[in-house]
């Protein structure tokens, strides 16, 4: 029994190290690059994502290993300097796959205090000497081509089999075209390829050719965003691995077998964010009277999260809750999705009379009770009672919720703009810290930004009344929320 026994373990850690082995042999395609191959740390902060982060997707991964040591803000030449391709270098096994792409960063300035990460301009051996003001060491400065050619030779070296991309274009339009980088360095990558007789992709060219296939409307804001022309989104970072696969197949480059027939391309989960308040957050269908939620969307990734925005006109804190507004979105919530919640401009107003939509003053639990012209009774409570039903409820069901204080309206005491410092403001932040929640004084940030504006400029902002802002100061709001949100939640 005991030599069966001995027998099984040694025949199991055979079946182990033959396992192992085998996996061993795996070859592995290396990623080398700046901010378009890997934005960030590569999870989508931002909304941003690099081609590197979706091309294992196309390819079988039971066959190949995928790394991508791509860092945003290297050129070809900073991405040596610092050491990165080192690293991918000492990997590098034969058989091996480094894909290639540098240019975006390469324009910079040769030496400065900021980044000094440009090279010289070319193909060509020229070089210049250096202090370097950042580094404080002195450094012979080469041309683009002579960087990315030396990349190629050291992978040859090993073995490895390189690939160099053109840059990604960039989401700027003329003509209803995509301007090409082909006599810079789409072309001098080009050029380097064809010399060291390794594959070339025309990244640039082709994906250009997508893009005005799809055209400019329907590139922003869902490929790339309106506030960044360089940085893909999730869908154009699949658009760029796509072209780069495509291109492959027609090559000769032996990678092409390791690409999937039918691959099943899946984007980021989209979370549910779910926007609650009044007017000046909801879509009015009024150009004078546009709220924030509107143009929210444009500034985040909407291929991770769908914006729903449930704000509704002239209601407060109470008349969401007591018209059934926030019912309704409580039985829409699922673990995981946010609620941002922002009242305050129609809490003030009367409370038994008129629109009835009034709330006590401050976060406590008085109460008041009401006839209503109807006959009916209702028992109304303070502003910091209902935001906390909201908060609590929306926890219960698993939701996120965030709690903004009000936008400011066009009102500038002493040169100041107006800000509910005392009520509305103060009463939001206390409900949230007492909840246990985030809160984002978008108040302060959006004030602090019309100020550095001037009156005059914000005027402009409020083309209807001093509460409402039209396209503009909607698209103002939105981004400053949106930055200010991204400090504390990542979705």
């Amino acid at each position: 029994m005991k030599s069966i026994k001995i027998f099984a373990f040694v025949f199991l850690a055979l079946l182990l190290f033959n396992f192992t082995t085998k996996q061993d042999h795996k070859p592995t395609l290396f990623m080398v690059g700046d901010s378009t191959v890997k934005n960030g740390k590569g999870n989508g902060a931002g909304g941003l994502w690099g081609w590197g982060d979706f091309i294992g997707q196309f390819l079988d991964t039971t066959k190949i290993h995928i790394e991508n040591h791509a860092l945003g803000g290297t050129s070809s030449r900073t991405f040596q300097d610092k050491g990165l391709w080192n690293v991918v270098l000492n990997k590098l096994k034969k058989g091996d796959y480094v894909l290639i792409q540098f240019g975006h960063n390469d324009d910079g300035p040769i030496n400065d205090s900021l980044r000094a990460r440009g090279t010289i301009k070319g193909i060509g051996n020229e070089t210049q000497e250096i202090d370097n003001i950042l580094t404080k060491k002195h450094e012979t400065v080469h041309s683009y081509g002579w960087y990315i050619q030396k990349i190629i030779r050291e992978a040859k070296s090993k073995g490895a089999i390189p690939i160099v991309c053109s840059p990604i274009p960039r989401n700027d339009w003329k003509d209803g075209k995509v301007p090409r980088n082909d006599n810079s360095y789409g072309l001098w990558a080009k050029q380097i390829a064809l010399q060291e007789k390794v594959t070339f992709i025309n990244l640039n060219e082709k994906m250009a050719l997508e893009m005005e296939k799809l055209g400019e409307s329907k590139i922003t804001d869902t490929y790339f965003y309106k506030r960044d022309h360089t940085h893909t989104s999730a869908k154009g970072a699949v658009l760029s691995a796509s072209v780069i696969i495509n291109e492959l197949k027609v090559s000769k480059n032996s990678l092409k077998h390791y690409i999937l027939k039918n691959p099943k391309i899946v984007l980021p989960s989209k979370n549910k964010v779910f926007l609650i308040g009044d007017s000046t957050m909801a879509d009015n269908g009024n150009p004078d009277a546009v709220g924030w939620g509107v143009s929210f969307p444009k500034y985040c990734d909407t291929t991770k999260i769908e914006v729903i925005n449930k704000a509704k006109g002239g209601r407060s804190s109470r008349t969401f809750i007591t018209e059934g507004l926030w019912e309704d979105v409580k039985n829409q919530l699922q673990p995981g999705n946010f609620v941002l919640i922002q009242f305050g401009h129609n809490d003030a107003g009367a409370v038994d009379k008129e629109k009835f939509r009034g709330s006590l003053k401050g976060i406590g639990s008085e109460s008041q009770e009401i006839i209503r012209p109807d006959g009916s009774k209702e028992t109304f409570y303070t502003f910091g009672w209902y935001m906390i039903k909201m908060i609590r409820e929306a926890k219960e069901k698993g939701a996120i919720p965030i709690v903004l204080s009000l936008t400011p309206r066009n009102e500038w005491p002493n040169d100041k703009v107006e800000q509910r410092f005392d009520t509305y403001i103060k009463w939001s932040k206390e409900i949230a810290e007492q909840e246990n929640v985030f809160y984002i004084d978008l108040s302060g940030a959006v004030a602090q930004k019309y100020e550095v504006l001037g009156k005059e400029k914000v005027k402009a902002f409020f083309p209807k009344d001093h509460t409402h802002t039209g396209q503009e100061g909607a698209d103002l709001n939105a981004q400053t929320a949106a930055k200010c949100i991204r400090k504390v939640v990542e979705w």
